[in-house]
């Protein structure tokens, strides 16, 4: 949402900068894993003949045709560590052992899951009351298991928990992932896929660990859950990329939402960019919502070669917009999703100058996959509550955009975990252009909101309006906040700001040089806080 001066700034600015046919920059990455994970209908109570049956159904079903790959065998194969510390399945659900599994799943033309925990107790022996897993987790045993799983028993994926860890070791989270991926990499020479299930976002260290990562807590098939899992993956995005992903846990099609929450549901997890693990019963799933399962387009948008997570350009009356490129980086054709939590119709009017697009726009719905009227100022549509319209836009134009928000850049020092008193994080403000801030920002070289890819089209000097929330002093603390602004490695220092909070949304100008393509600009303040922080803008100065 844009409002204000900053509206008419924007729109005036956006008028006079136009980019014709975009270079195709199109890296491809490693997509989103897809598959079948047993813990949401099954948690412990699996084995060998329900995992089977699981995997003959994903064939059946036809669900293998269309990217669906992984057979993920969560908690409860567990069975005990013998007096020499090796791990041994559960003897009536795995009689014959986990290698019997896997290699029956790799027969199918599949790939096999596992599951372990980076304590010493797993989430089942602590949540379902399930002895034998006490004593399984990795801890202390990080090269012995991971040999047994991905060597002698042929895995090529690993969830790996947190709550024997964290509950109840309160373990260092960066500590113990680092040590069980280093045992990994070096007892086993495959790339295995490797899921940290923390229930929150981990911190920045995790994309050099894994290939996704959990940023919420467990999702149940209820609306409120899948709700919530959305709003948590929001302002995230600036953390996905590169073939590494924001996981929102598992699907809970098939299990008793309304088709439109279903809908909803799949359609984010898509165009944000999530792991997609079916969590039902596969063997008794629902036509309808087999057939969302199998939707080629929304599983085109969740698998594209840029692996983009959607950000977010306009929140208004309670809806949201999120916009990703697809295909090629800067082209002309986005994906848009309209995405409605609330309880009441939303009406939606999204300029096409906010999707950076402009000129003759063909309009592809890709859940119902029909293509709706051209439209050449914005789009117009109504969503039932609960619901979403996911599109894709093709415009004539790509404009060289103008606004960036505090909320879409990557945070160095976010802190998810609340592990510090006064970590950096995200905060709605009424006023805001996305209704949304960014605090506590500063404080320390490292505490930094970054724009890696801050465009130009030909390059030169611009004006930079960077707009902030005035902090009036606190009592007993020093009111020294300034604003650090970086671009491409030159930094400009901003300070005699505007302290008096009654007087709204503030803002301060500068000059900038931009290089023709990305460039990067790092906000922040090395020894001083910052205040609340909402956007910055550009314009070129002719």
């Amino acid at each position: 949402m844009i409002h204000g001066t900053c509206k008419k700034w924007l729109m005036a600015v956006a008028l006079g900068i136009m980019i014709g046919e975009a270079v195709a920059q199109v890296n491809h990455v490693e997509p989103p894993l897809m598959g079948w994970s047993s813990w949401n209908t099954y948690r412990v109570n699996i084995s060998e003949d329900l995992i089977k049956k699981q995997a003959d159904a994903m064939i059946s079903q036809g669900l293998n045709e269309v990217g669906y790959r992984y057979v993920n065998i969560d908690d409860g194969f567990f069975g005990y560590r013998d007096e020499k510390g090796v791990l041994h399945t559960h003897p009536e659900r795995f009689p014959n052992g986990m290698k019997v599994v896997a290699d029956y799943i790799h027969s199918l033309g599949l790939k096999a899951g596992i599951y372990s925990e980076a304590g010493a107790n797993t989430c089942g022996s602590i949540w379902d009351a399930d002895k034998n897993g006490i004593g399984v987790g990795l801890y202390g045993f990080e090269r012995q298991d991971a040999n047994l799983f991905f060597n002698d028993w042929g895995f090529d994926f690993i969830k790996i928990d947190y709550c024997g860890a964290g509950q109840q070791l309160d373990l260092d989270e960066q500590e113990r992932y680092t040590a069980i991926v280093e045992a990994i990499r070096e007892v086993c020479p495959r790339n295995i896929s490797l899921n940290i299930c923390r229930w929150a976002y981990p911190g920045t260290w995790v994309s050099g660990l894994a290939r996704s990562w959990r940023i919420s807590s467990d999702i149940n098939p209820s609306w409120e859950s899948v709700k919530y899992i959305i709003s948590k993956n929001m302002y995230l995005s600036a953390f996905a990329g590169g073939g590494h992903y924001n996981d929102m846990d598992m699907l809970e099609i098939g299990r008793g939402l309304k088709p439109e929450e279903e809908e909803t549901h799949f359609g984010m997890w898509c165009i944000l960019s999530s792991p997609l693990l079916i969590g039902c019963d596969l063997t008794t799933i629902p036509e309808a919502s087999l057939r969302l399962l199998k939707n080629p387009e929304l599983i085109a948008l969740n698998q594209d070669p840029l692996g983009i997570q959607a950000q977010i350009v306009q929140h208004e009356n309670g809806g949201y917009v999120f916009v990703k490129d697809i295909r090629e980086k800067r082209g002309k054709v986005r994906a848009v999703a309209l995405y409605n939590p609330t309880e009441e119709t939303c009406s939606f009017q999204v300029p096409l100058s906010l999707l950076e697009l402009e000129g003759k726009t063909n309009v592809r719905d890709l859940v119902h996959r029909k293509d709706e009227r051209p439209v050449d100022d914005a789009l117009r549509f109504d969503v039932l509550p609960h619901g979403v319209k996911i599109v894709r836009v093709e415009g004539s134009r790509r404009l060289e955009p103008v606004l960036y928000e505090a909320e879409q850049a990557y945070l160095n020092g976010f802190d998810d975990l609340a592990k510090r008193k006064r970590g950096v994080a995200y905060m709605p403000f009424e006023g805001a252009s996305g209704s949304m801030v960014v605090t506590n920002l500063g404080g320390h070289k490292e505490n930094y909101a970054q724009w890696d890819e801050v465009f130009s089209e030909k390059g030169g000097k611009y004006k930079m309006i960077v707009r902030y929330i005035p902090v009036t002093q606190r009592e007993r603390e020093i009111n020294d906040r300034r604003l650090e602004v970086t671009v491409n490695g030159t930094r400009v220092t901003l300070d005699n700001l505007e302290t008096d909070s009654t007087q709204g949304i503030a803002q301060a100008e500068l000059a900038v040089d931009l290089q023709k393509g990305y460039n990067v600009v790092r906000i922040g303040s090395r020894f001083t806080w910052t205040p609340d922080l909402d956007c910055f803008m550009l314009a070129p100065v002719e």
